[in-house]
């Protein structure tokens, strides 16, 4: 038998052996000494309990900013090769989002056409609001997809009753600013096949008379009595087709003894859905080779010219900017889009388009552009498409609201934190930064914005960067013509780097060629742009001669932009053809460049620069800015008015300065630099006559309305 104290002697000598290691290690940790650990121990004993508590929350806030951070969203191609060289010799490129050289026609099956676009959007709505707007001071009011579909077939069905058809008298003009009826009245034509042919005041009478002279238009569609009486005093004394003026807003009986003096009759909207109410016609729907709109461009030169565009090019340029953004941006029936921007032009009827086919809806602005941000901050958009012009103003008033340097250290140190964020790939207005800094500038938008994109113009990069950090949206550049429906290139997620217009969009390809006189060659990734795809414009209305200079043999729309391929794939717009001329020794200048380059500088709004074969160097006409010149001047120790500040000589001397460094930093040779400039107070608008209704310069009418200025640049100028 085992004696039991023999066994307890045993197990006390099993329990010291298993102590026996971590005593070991215990006692060899206290014969260890880490005084650097013990100086930290030290270091925090003798700090303050207010700068502990500081330490912890510096350690919770970077804790927080790491746990909330998103994560960026995987690009949908290889940003470092973005387009992709088509075979054959050209150059050509196209998007790397596709998997084949073909273009791209339509996205969803059931919307190759617009009249399919708002059927889609109908059904995927569930019948939901489509089109709205509001009286002053007061909320949205909405019609649904199916009232909007039972008017559009009431006006389209009084047409045919008038003897408008597919094949006979097609054109239907609509001369109305932005609002429910005018897109109402463009689908009344894409549901039986007729075509929209948009007329704005802008044009000027002459013009107005040329486009329905040229199109042979006989009803037209106007906002307002006032548009109408322009109408008549269009066609009046000339032979003419205007037989019917519908209008959507009440006239007095003075205007309709007016019509029937022009042989036109005056006729109500409601009048006219009645008509067709009672003589209702089973919709035409189009085909994608059926032509949809002819567009007119106004042109800096000349009579404005009518590009055709089918249903197939408008819902091509659309699917292409859809499937662009798709993975990072999912459209659908909750999306609100505001409609400022004029429905005249293509860039916001494709725009439009986008939305409809998802079924989203569309608030229009209440006409007055003054109440814009009131109709914002109504209507809270999650889609806004924006003009340049327009985010320069946004830029401007948030520095300009940074007036003392600590404000401005704050911003510049807020937005270098979003633009770190940004460049990394992640978009979000919900950091630290948009809560104490950018939530002003969100919600002044609404708060709800998440698509934006720009176009028509371009935009400086220090503008386009900041504006996507502060906004924590995505934002688009793209780049196109009316000839090519809207766009041709575009920003693709994930890129949010700027000074390029992107990659070109699925539905077309886009080539550089030679412009040698220019020294731009094809050969070294340099040339003028050139479009071929779906969405590219059948011709000029009634001009084959027009057509055939900008439509080639081939199929290749030449824009007269000059651009330049990126090492990624992008393309930058670097200059402009059409507007090149010779100095009088030979060299050849293209203003529009350097007039980009001169618009980066702070004190300068607007910069029109002149020169021709019989002088030897350049002049420009500059507008200076009159939210910055203050400020910018006084930096330099000199005050005043605005108007008191431009007749400076002073202030002229400093901003020339300013202007021909910018110029040398930007590589412009001697001869690109203008020599002597005049300060002038009034911007160049549309309403004096020296802009197209794209915002672009009217270079001959700038030119002469400036001709006394620029000869007296010139008579000082010692060469």
């Amino acid at each position: 038998m085992v004696n039991i104290t023999t066994l307890a002697r045993c197990k006390d000598r099993q329990t010291d052996a298993s102590k026996g290691p971590t005593m070991q290690a215990q006692q060899l940790l206290n014969q260890l000494r880490f005084p650097e650990l013990d100086e930290v121990r030290q270091y925090l004993r003798s700090l303050s309990t207010h700068t502990l508590v500081g330490v912890g929350a510096f350690a919770a806030l970077t804790t927080y900013w790491y746990t909330t951070r998103p994560k960026a969203l995987k690009p949908p191609c290889d940003l470092k090769m973005q387009s992709v060289e088509v075979p054959g010799g050209e150059y050509a490129r196209r998007s790397a989002l596709m998997d084949s050289d073909k273009h791209m026609t339509h996205l969803y099956n059931d919307a190759k056409t617009m009249y399919e676009f708002f059927l889609r959007g109908a059904r995927v709505s569930n019948n939901g609001p489509c089109l709205g707007a509001r009286q002053p001071s007061q909320s949205y009011e909405w019609l649904s997809y199916s009232e909007v579909a039972e008017k559009a077939e009431n006006l389209g069905s009084a047409l045919l009753h008038r003897g408008h058809t597919k094949t006979k008298d097609q054109f239907i003009g609509i001369f109305a600013q932005n609002r429910p009826e005018w897109t109402i009245a463009e689908l009344a034509c894409y549901t039986f096949s007729l075509v929209a042919v948009p007329l704005y005041d802008t044009l000027g009478t002459e013009a107005i008379a040329y486009v329905i002279d040229k199109a042979n238009i006989s009803s037209i569609l106007c906002d307002v009595p006032e548009k109408a009486r322009l109408v008549l005093e269009c066609v009046s004394g000339s032979e003419h087709r205007v037989r019917t003026i519908i209008l959507m807003e009440p006239f007095d009986d003075e205007l309709v003894a007016k019509g029937k003096d022009c042989g036109i009759e005056i006729l109500s909207l409601s009048q006219v859905e009645a008509i067709g109410k009672a003589h209702h016609h089973q919709p035409v729907p189009p085909s994608p080779e059926d032509m949809a709109v002819v567009c007119f461009t106004s042109g800096t030169t000349g009579n404005p010219k009518g590009a055709m565009l089918t249903h197939g090019n408008v819902a091509s340029n659309c699917s292409a900017f859809i499937k662009v953004i798709e993975d990072h941006l999912i459209l659908d029936h909750h999306d609100v889009h505001i409609s400022y921007l004029p429905l005249a032009h293509m860039f916001e009827r494709v725009v439009e388009g986008v939305i409809l086919v998802h079924g989203g809806r569309i608030g229009f602005f209440q006409g007055d552009i003054r109440l814009l941000m009131d109709d914002i901050t109504t209507l809270r958009p999650t889609v806004f498409p924006v003009v340049p012009r327009l985010l320069n103003r946004m830029f401007d008033k948030i520095y300009g609201q940074a007036n003392t340097s600590l404000k401005r250290w704050v911003l510049d140190f807020a937005f270098k934190r979003k633009e770190a964020e940004l460049l990394s790939g992640i978009i979000r207005r919900d950091s630290i930064w948009d809560k104490l800094i950018f939530r002003k500038v969100q919600a002044s938008l609404g708060g709800r914005v998440r698509l934006m994109i720009t176009g028509a113009a371009p935009v400086s990069a220090t503008v386009l960067t900041f504006l996507r950090a502060a906004l924590g949206c995505q934002l688009y550049e793209g780049y196109g013509q009316t000839e090519c429906t809207a766009g041709c290139t575009m920003t693709v997620p994930g890129d949010w780097t700027a000074g390029h217009v992107g990659a070109p969009l699925p539905c077309n390809s886009v080539k550089l060629v030679d412009v040698a006189e220019m020294n731009y060659l094809a050969a070294n990734g340099e040339g003028e742009v050139c479009v071929k795809g779906a969405n590219v414009f059948l011709g000029y209305l009634k001009d084959p001669e027009k057509t055939e200079e900008a439509i080639d043999a081939n199929g290749w729309v030449h824009t007269g932009d000059i651009g330049k391929w990126l090492p990624n794939g992008t393309l930058r717009i670097v200059d402009r053809k059409k507007h090149i001329f010779k100095l009088a020794q030979g060299e050849y200048i293209a203003p529009e460049k350097i007039e980009n380059i001169y618009t980066r500088s702070d004190a300068v709004a607007q910069v029109f620069v002149h020169g021709d074969s019989l002088q030897a160097c350049l002049v420009a006409i500059i507008v200076p800015d009159p939210d910055f010149l203050p400020g910018w001047a006084k930096k330099r120790g000199l005050e005043g008015s605005y108007g008191d500040l431009c007749n400076n000589m002073d202030v002229k001397k400093a901003i020339l300065e300013d202007l021909l460094k910018l110029g040398k930093d930007s590589g412009l040779k001697s001869f690109e630099q203008v020599k002597d400039i005049t300060l002038f107070t009034e911007m160049f608008s549309i309403q004096n006559g020296l802009l197209t209704p794209t915002l672009k310069a009217k270079r001959a009418e700038l030119r002469n309305y400036f001709r006394e200025h620029i000869d007296k640049l010139y008579s000082k100028i010692k060469m």
